[in-house]
């Protein structure tokens, strides 16, 4: 933290500087993440850092008083909110955020060009950035295994959820940049307060809170990229447009997940989505991440 060092994300920028902007974050990406293994999915360093987690588990002092709790409710709410304590809200909301961002990965991957077929800087962008999400679905789920959770099966979402999911990346860039812009936006906001609940939630238990950081660091590093690096692609109409759509997504995507009304402030969530700057991130995130050119002072 310190003086004011960021624009807002919203900032005005010239196509020329999102031109070298995709060059900045193509050359930030490849050393970022490491080796790309197409076939798996997934990136050399991303590999062996959830490799270093798993190597050294740390585990809840007191395990969940009722696991069953969880696996009832962490596909669809089953239960009444009420009698379900924070610790089990935290985790079936972790997991219902975690798996729209599994839908919409998969159907993505198969929607871009592979990287053999991807002739632009974006093109290959666009096929990493899905890598790291895949990755981030791995540490959702190491996060759920840390508390104890090792029977998680990622479904799917309803039929016609899934099929929007499928048609999204399919969608000309002008209609498609600014609502990809907003949901790494929210993506970056759901993590910033997750981050602050494991606090509360896991006072008593510090191994695993510290753990859960960790690994909610890692997601939040990229996440903090994609949010520059999806900005790239909007324009100067699309960026007024993201702006106003930050409060409707939010709302509609966190209905969505009854948990995160009980757990979170929803409209300081849209407040802070739609004033991010960056400047309140902590220094250890934004040393590693990556972050516009036109959005620095």
């Amino acid at each position: 933290m310190g003086s004011i060092k960021y624009r807002s994300v919203f900032s005005p920028a010239t196509r020329q500087q999102r031109k070298e902007n995709f060059d900045s974050y193509w050359e930030f990406s490849q050393q970022h993440g490491g080796e790309l293994f197409e076939q798996d999915r997934d990136l050399a360093k991303k590999r062996a850092k959830l490799k270093q987690f798993r190597d050294n588990p740390v585990k809840l002092r007191k395990p969940l008083a009722d696991p069953d709790a969880f696996y009832r409710n962490y596909v669809a709410l089953q239960d009444d909110p009420e009698s379900l304590d924070r610790m089990t809200l935290m985790l079936t909301a972790i997991y219902k955020f975690a798996r729209h961002e599994w839908v919409g990965i998969k159907g993505a991957w198969d929607a871009v060009p592979d990287m053999a077929n991807s002739h632009t800087v974006e093109d290959k962008i666009s096929r990493v950035h899905l890598a790291e999400e895949f990755c981030h679905v791995r540490i959702f789920d190491e996060m759920l295994r840390t508390c104890g959770l090792d029977r998680v099966e990622w479904v799917p979402l309803s039929p016609f959820k899934e099929k929007i999911y499928e048609q999204f990346p399919k969608l000309p860039g002008f209609l498609m940049d600014a609502p990809a812009f907003v949901t790494e936006l929210m993506g970056v906001t759901f993590y910033c307060h997750l981050h602050r609940l494991f606090d509360d939630v896991l006072a008593d238990e510090p191994e695993v809170r510290d753990r859960l950081k960790d690994l909610l660091d890692e997601i939040t590093l990229d996440e903090v990229a994609h949010v520059g690096q999806r900005r790239n692609f909007v324009g100067p109409l699309g960026i007024k447009i993201s702006k106003l759509l930050v409060g409707p997504f939010y709302t509609m995507f966190f209905n969505d997940i009854p948990e995160v009304g009980r757990l979170f402030n929803v409209p300081q969530m849209i407040k802070d989505g739609e004033a991010f700057d960056y400047n309140d991130l902590p220094n250890h995130l934004i040393e590693r991440s990556w972050i516009p050119s036109y959005c620095k002072v």
